[in-house]
């Protein structure tokens, strides 16, 4: 009945039309003084007509209000269905329902991929952080206990925490930059001072040449750039190795070890979501994810990063932060469009 009378609304105007039509007439069969046996039978067809088409139009207003409730209640149903509405404005709602469904579709795919990508992570993530508690456990039960195994161990957590900290922010829809000149020789004693222990654990000779360059980019993320690249250069230098520091050219940080290398083979994936390659196949500690986080947030820094390799020499990278000569209050506005475009971040 509810569902009726919601019909009787939608097509007021219409019944009003034939109601007027049939008062009119009415009236001119009486002004003419024509038979009104003629008049009822006009009135009797164009009843029949009325009727015929109420039942009709009735059938396909229900069928369309069954559609519609039908999608309302299951998001998975086809919207090839018909809506019993061929009607130009009837074509345009179908085109809006599929493109919103479409929309619905994507969404969904690309939210379980992300929560899959996440699961993956953070599975990952936990194996991870149980070898350092594994031994931190084996040291505490040892009577000679060596503070600084312990001191590893504990950075290394800590590593991993801001690794999974960053990670998160990457795939989030806020951001927290924020860019100002910065004394690059400041960022990078910060970096070496939280290894301080690793260098002094491993012997490895630091060759630091204080570059006196001031850069435009974000300290927290920069920072963390440094120390990932000073981690892996740390994991893949043997003992007794060096690593060095340096300017190539104008806002051209180089930093250079004489590690292990990388292969031809893997330098091309090393930016790659998850790629170890053959060195990290060695070390149960490399997760694949350091370069990969490096490249993501120097590109949303607006800096490049560029690494080159030989097996057995040891490794350079070189990382570009030239600044852009934009004016501050359009920073934020570039800010936001690379996070617009990337769909990502912070």
């Amino acid at each position: 009945m509810k569902l009726f009378s919601h019909y009787l609304k939608d097509r007021a105007f219409f019944i009003a039309i034939y109601v007027v039509s049939v008062f009119v007439c009415f009236c001119v069969f009486k002004l003419y003084n024509l038979e009104l046996e003629a008049f009822t039978y006009a009135f009797m067809i164009l009843c029949v007509l009325l009727v015929v088409c109420f039942f009709w139009d009735y059938y396909k207003y229900y069928k369309k209000h069954q559609t519609l409730v039908t999608l309302q209640s299951n998001s998975n149903v086809s919207l090839s269905c018909d809506l019993q509405d061929s009607s130009l404005m009837g074509e345009d709602y179908h085109k809006i329902l599929v493109a919103m469904k479409e929309y619905h579709d994507e969404y969904v795919i690309s939210s379980e991929n992300k929560m899959h990508d996440l699961e993956d992570y953070f599975t990952m993530w936990v194996h991870q952080a149980k070898l350092p508690i594994a031994a931190m456990k084996l040291l505490l039960e040892d009577e000679e206990l060596s503070r600084s195994e312990i001191k590893l161990q504990l950075l290394r957590m800590d590593q991993y925490t801001d690794m999974v900290l960053a990670y998160l922010r990457l795939h989030s829809t806020h951001t927290d930059f924020l860019f100002k000149e910065l004394e690059l020789d400041d960022l990078i004693r910060q970096s070496i001072r939280r290894f301080s222990t690793e260098f002094i654990r491993k012997h490895i000779q630091l060759s630091f040449k204080e570059t006196g360059d001031v850069i435009l980019s974000d300290e927290k993320w920069l920072v963390f750039v440094l120390e990932q690249i000073l981690s892996n250069s740390l994991k893949y230098t043997n003992e007794n190795g060096s690593i060095s520091i340096y300017m190539k050219s104008k806002h051209i940080l180089v930093i250079e070890d004489n590690g292990m290398g990388i292969s031809a083979s893997d330098l091309n994936r090393v930016f790659e979501k998850g790629y170890t390659g053959m060195n990290g196949r060695s070390d149960k500690t490399a997760s694949g994810l350091g370069l990969y986080l490096c490249k993501n947030i120097l590109d949303m820094l607006n800096h490049k990063i560029r690494i080159e390799s030989s097996v057995g020499k040891g490794t350079r990278v070189l990382l570009d932060l030239t600044h852009f000569e934009v004016e501050l209050s359009n920073l934020t506005i570039c800010k936001m469009s690379v996070v617009e475009s990337m769909a990502v971040i912070f």
